[in-house]
Parts: C-alpha cells; structure tokens; sequence
C-alpha cells in the first residue's frame, strides 16, 4: 500500500483507496521509467543533497537530506484553496470555479494537462547523459534536483488523471510513460522536448529559457476554472523557480569566466577557446537556439484553440488579475503578421491573440534575464553584449516557420538561410568543441570545470566545497 510516508502529500491519499489502488498500478511502471531513462551512471550507488517537497507551507516546505534517486519520494501536493474562488476570465467570469470536470470541456482539459504532463518526463530523458560530463558536483546535484522535481510534476500531472479523467485519463497517464524523447516512432508531444541536451550549456540554457516557458504555461493554467488544475500548476510554480535559477546563474557563471578569460587575453576572442572557455559568439548560437525554440511553445500567433480556452475559462492570462478586462470580448491585439509576404501591424481579435499575448510576457521575462547577463560585461568593462534574436528568427511553429528570417528579423531566401545559418546557430564544430571540454567529469568538492566560474554560495547554506553527490559502496 502506498503510504503519506512513501508519497507526501495534501490530497488524502490514505483514505482514497480508487486512487490508491491507480496508483499503486502506476508506480512500478514509473519506477521502471526512471531507472531506464532517469540519470545514467547515478541510479544505485550514490546519494544526492536534495530537496523534498512535504507540504505547502511557504514557511517550511521542502526537507533537504542525501538520498539516492529512485528513493526519492515524489510527492502529490495542491496549493492551498482560495475561499469562494471564482472563474476569472472567459464567458462564464464570475461563476464559482469547478472541483470536478465539466463533460463538455473534458477533451479540451485532458489534452491540456497531458500536453503539461509529457514536458515532465521528457526534458528527464533529455539530460540523462550529463552527469558523465559535470562541471562541478554542485552542478551535478542541481542537475538531479531539476531531475527529480520533473518527476514530481509527473506525478502531479498523473494525478490529476487519475483523478478526473476516468479511465481515459489512465490510459493517458501510461502513455507518458511509453513516449521518448527524439524516439522517431514515439516521440514527446512538444519538439523542444525532443531536442538532445548532451553538454552544459545546452542544459543552462534550456533551464533558462524552455524552463521559463514552463513558468508562463504553469501561470496560466493556474488561472484555470478546473480548481485542482489551478492549486497543482500554483504548487509546481514553486519548484520551477529553482530550474529557472540553475538555467540563468549557470549561464551567468560562464560568462562571468569568459570575461575573465577575455580580461587576461586583452579581450582578443580566439584566445578563450584556446583557453578552455566558451567563446561569446557559442554563447549567442546557443542562446539564439532556444530561445526561439521556447518561441514555438507558446503556439501559433493567432489561434482559434486559445480563443476557445480562454471563452471556456481553460487556460487565462498569467497574472490575469492584473488586468482589467476579463471577458475580451471586443478587444483586440497589436501583432506584427505576415501579409503577402510581408510583415505588417494588424489588430487581431484579443481573444484569438492570447498565444501571442502569453509570448510577449515570456519575451519581457526573458529580456529581464538577458540584462541580469549584459550587466556581467559591463562589470568586467567589456562592450560584449548578448542579444535576444527577433522573434521571427528560427521558427517552427505559426506563420513565420515557412519562411526563413536573421536574428535582426531581416527576411532571406533559402540559399542565404542555408549558407548562413551557421553563424547564428550551433554547428557541428560548436558541438565537438564543448564536448572537448567537458569531456572529463569534475568529482572533487569544490572544484570547477575551468569553462565556468564557482556560485556565489552553496546549496541550503552548505558550503561551496561540500559533497553533494556521494559514491555509497
């Protein structure tokens, strides 16, 4: 029986014995999953500093001790309720919010959740191989943090599958755990999550940037009028902002060593990677890669599903209560579009523009990031400066993916894209080089991969040079 000791939680799960009895299904096959798919190398024989969710309290939250991964316990926790909540947004503003599914938004609400859900496992699959290459065991144990946390979205996902989508939301809860990230004949729903993370700055910059996205998705479904969608997606926003953390500091510890490098060398650019740093203009392709591949995830620029969520009282806003108009019936929206080939300002119905409206908060948040990393040059007297490319640039998804832009949104043909692309995104020599020098692992407390700098300070007070990951024999 699955015990409040084996998976802390809020939901009651000792006296729902349906929900237990799913679960106690679910788990063995997710056990399975993590020892397939989960961290290589780490599984049996080492403990990991982690933090572990054990209730909602803003006070005291999360337990930090050394345990290994697949006894980590993930939890199921909800945000605590808001009294008499009502539907923020949408046609039926006002109205009280739902403790159960609606049959005529059912669909619509499973293919939300699920959609969140495959991310969870996903991005797990993604970074399985990175500890065989760590910069640091502080990096290490944040990788395994971020790790963990993913799963325990999992869990909260499978939840609320369990929980209100009968057996269809079962079947959907196995189906997360049978897709793979990059599988040709089972790939993950979202094609960020597909996407191979095998060096640290892939990682730095996917926690920087495909987190964030998370943060803006987990935002606005936490608007949502299913009111357990609303309190699990406010909860997993608290561990989020952790990923976030890892993702911007860890970018910002390799810049802060590039500009020492760059210092030392008389700012002549050539001498970093010859000095075992990472250039600049790898830094940009990077950036440049997923930035504009978390572009994608917010979905077409204009939409008629986002209209339909946002009607339905689905998926608002994020921080909807900052705005003044809830309904959006008769609003429109500024947007540059594609008009006969070329870009033009149109106003676009509100409501089939909230993609659009959710991308320009991300780019906003992403920006404030961007300048938290210039303001290290400007410290170190450098002129270098990092650049978000133009949202057009590297697209996918909506109606700048069949055509190719510069990361200044300067329009090209397919023989200027194919013969440039290069400069502005990471190549194969980008990819052999960081492999390079990350090729050999760093183990010893306190010291650092000579490619990024050392934190500011340790985990949970602990000092930089503690042993956050321990071999057990």
């Amino acid at each position: 029986m699955l015990s409040s000791e084996r998976i802390p939680n809020n939901v009651d799960l000792a006296n729902n014995k349906r929900l237990q009895r799913a679960l106690e299904h679910w788990q063995p096959k997710y056990l399975e999953w993590w020892q397939d798919m989960g961290p290589r190398g780490f599984q049996d024989q080492h403990s990991v500093y982690l933090r572990t969710a054990m209730s909602v309290d803003p006070e005291g939250w999360a337990h930090f001790e050394m345990v290994r991964l697949p006894e980590y316990r993930w939890g199921i926790f909800l945000a605590d309720p808001v009294a008499d909540r009502r539907i923020g947004f949408g046609d039926l503003y006002g109205e009280p919010v739902w403790q159960e599914v609606p049959g005529e938004f059912r669909n619509q609400l499973r293919r939300l959740v699920v959609t969140q859900g495959d991310t969870e496992p996903a991005s797990v699959e993604q970074q399985r191989e990175l500890g065989s290459r760590c910069p640091s065991l502080y990096d290490l144990r944040n990788l395994f943090q971020v790790n963990v946390e993913e799963g325990r979205h999992l869990w909260a996902m499978v939840y609320l599958l369990h929980s209100y989508f009968g057996r269809d939301g079962r079947d959907e809860a196995e189906e997360l755990l049978a897709r793979r990230s990059g599988n040709s004949d089972r790939p993950r729903i979202l094609e960020a999550f597909n996407q191979p993370i095998d060096n640290w700055l892939d990682f730095f910059m996917f926690t920087m940037f495909t987190d964030r996205d998370g943060k803006s998705q987990l935002m606005s479904l936490s608007e949502s009028s299913l009111d357990p969608l609303s309190r699990t997606t406010r909860f997993m926003l608290t561990e989020e902002a952790h990923h976030m953390f890892v993702g911007e500091t860890g970018v910002a510890r390799i810049i802060e060593r590039t500009c020492e490098i760059l210092k030392a060398s008389r700012g002549v650019a050539e001498d970093v990677r010859s000095k075992g740093g990472i250039d600049l203009a790898t830094i940009q392709k990077h950036l440049n890669f997923w930035f504009s591949l978390s572009l994608d995830l917010h979905g077409s620029e204009v939409s008629s599903n986002a209209a339909s969520y946002f009607a339905n009282g689905l998926k608002g806003r994020a921080r909807e209560e900052t705005y003044k108009d809830h309904k959006a019936l008769d609003a429109y929206y500024p947007m540059n579009v594609l008009e006969n080939d070329r870009v033009v300002s149109q106003e676009v119905p509100l409501r089939n523009a909230m993609n659009e409206v959710l991308r320009d908060w991300y780019v906003g948040d992403c920006a404030s990031g961007l300048g938290r990393w210039n303001a290290i040059f400007e410290r170190h007297g450098l002129s270098d400066r990092l650049k978000l490319p133009d949202r057009k640039f590297n697209r996918a998804i909506g109606m700048y993916s069949a055509f190719h832009f510069s990361p200044e949104g300067r329009r090209l043909s397919n023989e200027d894209w194919e013969r440039l692309k290069d400069d502005w995104l990471p190549c194969e020599d980008d990819t052999k080089f960081l492999r390079s020098i990350m090729a050999e692992p760093i183990f010893e407390p306190g010291i650092f991969a000579n490619y990024i700098a050392p934190p500011r300070r340790g985990v949970n007070r602990m000092p930089i040079n503690f042993r956050y990951v321990r071999t057990e024999e």
